[in-house]
């Protein structure tokens, strides 16, 4: 098997454990569930659990020699497994609690392919780690199209806030620039991320280190990046275990003008103190 055909092949094993995650928190939507605290405000729902629970046994099945790291469940399978896959069962917990459609089903391994599901739309987004698509309910595929046409560019505002008080996203909403060219949302999920890869939304920033091996945002990242994404840190550089923060935009004129931005808020990016 060729490298191209196991990154396909991954990708297939991507979305059919995002969408069994996906299965298992629609099911389970608008029914009272108990919260499992996790400190910091942070808990855990009867559907984190199941849906990461599916999205194991599709993994299992198809890479039994694989480890998996869980938002839920933590780290599984040999510690010296060759690969590992990243997996985020419900992310938006907040929101689905309360009764807000607004999650994302995150499965990734390391490198290459991802998927991302929404649960609510039947829509899941996956990339092969070459070209990223759209895979609609009734099983069509199209291509991810990337367009900074919404100007909606949405802003983790979800604490902890790590970057503070060098960066602060409220500071950059209230960057005058800011309002005259980008109108800001708060959808507090990684769909976000997914949505920028398919040109529902301008550009996604947040601050957080090494973001690209994160249950929760390796497998956004790997979307925008195979649609042709312009994705950095907050300092402008290449991800990786260092880099601190992310901006994910649409077209390298978007990603321009937020990173002026950022660099003009207190403390400034540039300075790299930002995680």
């Amino acid at each position: 098997m060729t490298h191209a055909d196991a990154s396909r092949d991954d990708g297939a094993v991507a979305v059919a454990g995002a969408r069994a995650g996906a299965d298992a928190v629609r099911a389970l939507y608008g029914q009272r569930l108990t919260r499992v605290d996790k400190g910091a405000g942070d808990f855990a729902t009867a559907a984190d659990l199941d849906a990461e629970e599916r999205i194991l046994g599709v993994l299992r099945a198809a890479r039994p020699h694989d480890a998996v790291l869980g938002e839920e469940g933590g780290q599984r399978g040999a510690a010296d497994a060759v690969r590992q896959w990243l997996v985020d069962p419900l992310c938006g917990t907040l929101n689905y609690a309360v009764g807000t459609m607004l999650v994302a089903v995150n499965v990734a391994p390391r490198d290459g392919a991802a998927a991302v599901a929404d649960p609510f739309t039947g829509e899941i987004f996956f990339t092969d780690g070459e070209r990223a698509w759209l895979r609609q309910d009734d099983e069509t595929d199209s291509l991810l199209t990337p367009t900074p046409a919404t100007r909606l560019v949405d802003v983790n505002l979800d604490p902890p806030f790590p970057g503070a008080p060098d960066f602060r996203a409220v500071d950059l909403l209230a960057h005058p620039d800011f309002a005259a060219r980008f109108r800001p949302r708060v959808v507090s999920t990684t769909l976000a991320l997914a949505w920028v890869a398919a040109g529902k939304r301008a550009a996604y920033v947040t601050d957080g280190v090494n973001l690209s091996s994160s249950v929760h945002f390796a497998a956004g990242i790997a979307l925008c990046q195979a649609a042709g994404c312009v994705v950095t840190d907050l300092t402008g550089a290449p991800l990786s275990e260092s880099a601190h923060g992310l901006i994910a935009a649409a077209d390298t004129g978007t990603h321009t003008s937020l990173m002026s931005m950022v660099r003009e808020a207190p403390g400034g990016a540039s300075q790299g103190n930002t995680g």
